[in-house]
């Protein structure tokens, strides 16, 4: 299986290093804007370095995976599955459903698989809170809540030309830091029949929300709380509670840096997708599964600007 990296931040050294794990892929080919890190990747990986998208998706190749700013995921798919390619991207598929519905049409259309990097799907803990919900352990489920208080510096958002808009990362802690804690909770409990929320800027010079908080109900009935921060000093672990009538579990995850250390939940995805691939069936976490959380954190954008209940729109 011959794959493309395309993104040249630290993201794309964390695909590479995944990629490198399987074993039959053959990462091909790199492109990026910053071209020091791209050939850097390049290098390391034995692959062709590209400094433009037409002609790295030229090159013979399977995969691409996408690690470029949220905002640019879709056009740049779009690019790939015209070209025949399957694709995975890096959370979020974009920053909004339109230009992922744009996505699922033209993917449907020239039938290429396309998946998303939610990597705490294969959590084997994580994994096992799902089987419990799904077999009726909880009884009745009652609550799910989701805390994402966690601490990132001035120049986090300083040093970079995306981080913070709304441009080209399409919200704030939201749709970057707790898109992950978001879609558990829709993994974990379904589809949201309405939400309402509350957006603030309290420490960094940004465009978007560094701090969030939603009230959600679930179709199911049950309840559920989002508190998400990057104001959050000095960090918390992030934390997930589901509740029911019969159980309760809750479950932390130590507050994550920036960069990513360890490569193998990627790994794990990407074997799924070739898996996925190979076998003719779709991913863990295909690009309709990657809509969802796109879809509610939009509609917690709505209400929080409305100051009024919203539906996510499907």
């Amino acid at each position: 299986m011959r794959i493309g990296i395309l993104g040249g931040g630290n993201i794309s050294e964390t695909h590479l290093r995944a990629a490198r794990a399987i074993d039959g892929v053959d990462v091909v080919a790199v492109s990026g804007t910053n071209q020091d890190k791209v050939q850097a990747l390049a290098r390391s990986a034995g692959a062709l370095p590209f400094d433009n998208v037409d002609a790295f998706l030229a090159h013979p190749m399977d995969i691409v995976v996408i690690g470029t700013p949220s905002g640019v995921h879709a056009e740049q798919a779009i690019q790939a599955v015209r070209r025949g390619l399957h694709v995975i991207v890096e959370k979020p598929v974009d920053t909004t459903t339109a230009k992922i519905d744009a996505l699922i049409a033209e993917a449907d259309r020239m039938e290429t698989r396309v998946g998303v990097f939610f990597q705490e799907r294969f959590f084997p803990d994580l994994v096992a809170i799902k089987k419990s919900i799904a077999g009726g352990d909880l009884g009745r489920l009652l609550f799910a809540s989701g805390r994402v208080k966690w601490y990132r510096p001035p120049e986090y958002y300083a040093n970079s030309r995306w981080h913070g808009t709304w441009k080209l990362d399409g919200g704030g802690v939201l749709m970057n830091q707790a898109i992950h804690t978001v879609d558990l909770l829709l993994w974990f409990f379904g589809p949201v029949l309405r939400v309402t929320g509350c957006l603030s800027t309290r420490l960094h010079d940004i465009e978007v929300e560094d701090t969030a908080s939603a009230l959600l109900e679930f179709q199911n009935g049950a309840f559920g709380v989002i508190e998400a921060s990057t104001a959050a000093s000095p960090g918390l672990p992030r934390r997930i509670e589901v509740t029911g009538t019969t159980r309760s579990i809750v479950h932390e995850l130590e507050a994550r840096p920036a960069a990513v250390a360890d490569a193998t939940p990627h790994q794990r995805v990407l074997e799924d997708f070739i898996d996925a691939i190979n076998n003719n069936r779709n991913p863990a976490c295909d690009i309709r599964e990657g809509r969802r959380s796109v879809a509610l954190i939009e509609a917690i954008y709505r209400s929080a600007k409305k100051g009024a209940w919203e539906t996510p729109r499907d």
